[in-house]
Order: structure tokens, then sequence, then C-alpha cells
């Protein structure tokens, strides 16, 4: 039984951007590229929907990240707020002196 070919990524973004660019048919780059000419369109598919997360800006990315990481820290102050007056009140009831750092 013949093992099917894997293809890189290199390969691929060829064959989709000589498919997008529209100098030949699908078939005739199949054949140049010793290709099946279905996997020539759909590579070229998966170019043209990929292509515009190519020139995203990242910093949207990063701040919506922060955003994330701020929100975290914002509970874990919360929490220790809770837990220093427990602990001041705690202290108080056993007689004991709360020192600040």
């Amino acid at each position: 039984m013949k093992q099917r070919k894997q293809h890189g990524a290199i390969f691929k973004g060829k064959v989709a951007l000589a498919a997008v660019k529209e100098e030949k048919t699908a078939s005739e780059l199949a054949s140049l590229f010793e290709i099946h000419p279905t996997l020539v369109n759909k590579w070229r598919k998966e170019l043209e929907e990929k292509v515009s997360n190519l020139f995203e800006d990242g910093r949207k990315k990063a701040e919506t990240g922060n955003e994330e990481a701020t929100e975290a820290l914002y509970q874990q102050i919360g929490k220790l707020t809770v837990e220093n007056a427990f602990l001041k009140k705690a202290c108080k009831q056993l007689g004991l002196k709360y020192e600040k750092d």
C-alpha cells in the first residue's frame, strides 16, 4: 500500500499563490506541481480565508490579554483584603497586637 505524500507549508503556499495569480488553471497547476486539482482549489481557498489574519494589529490581542490578567489580579487583591480584615479582627479578639509592615 502506497503511503500518502505529506506536503509542507511552503509548498502549499507556493501552489496557493500560483492559484491566486490566475495565470494558469487549477488543472495546469496540478500537473505542474504533481498534485490533484482539488488540492489546488482547497489551498487557494484556505489562503484567501486566512490572509486577513496576516495583517491584523497584534496590539489589540495584547490588550485583551492584559484585561484578563488585570481582572485576575483584582480578584486576588479582593481576596487578600478580606483575609486581612478577618485576621485583624481575630487579633483584636485574641488580644494580640496587630503590627503594620
